[in-house]
């Protein structure tokens, strides 16, 4: 399927509520480098700031993250993904000294709805590293946030 085809009916509503996935370029674990992972979390917050998502839940997992956010109405969905794809993807390549991809292209993304129970889709976020057996208790892992939850 052309990723065209991806973005047909994607719509984005202001203070709607979406989970999102995004992939590293052929799954490589760049996160498994504390800083690098955190290039990626400053430039959530940075997007916080300027007003145009909230954060919800959020994880950063070796090789992709996923999170939970509001739109706030600034931005759409699909321009909050290439801007935080791109500002990680310019800062960590200056890190590492790379070209190249370092996103997959595209991202996955679902709308909430009203029923849905955001405390669960939360818990089921921050939850990725227990499931992967990366670590044995949340707290122990570094790259994670909601602001429901506490490590």
């Amino acid at each position: 399927m052309p990723y065209s085809n991806l973005r047909k009916g994607r719509y984005s509503e202001s203070g709607r509520e979406y989970l999102v996935t995004a992939v590293t370029h052929l799954r490589a674990p760049w996160f498994l480098d504390f800083y690098t992972a955190r290039l990626l979390v400053m430039e959530m917050q940075r997007l916080e700031k300027e007003g145009a998502a909230i954060w919800l839940a959020w994880v950063v997992m070796p090789d992709h993250f996923h999170a939970l956010l509001s739109l706030t109405g600034q931005t759409s969905l699909g321009a909050l993904m290439n801007m935080l794809k791109g500002r990680s993807a310019r800062v960590i390549s200056v890190r590492h000294s790379r070209t190249g991809s370092f996103w997959q292209t595209n991202f996955h993304d679902h709308a909430l709805r009203t029923e849905e129970d955001r405390l669960e889709i939360a818990r089921y976020v921050v939850a990725n590293p227990l499931r992967a057996g990366i670590v044995a208790r949340l707290g122990d892992y570094p790259h994670w946030d909601s602001v429901w939850l506490s490590p």
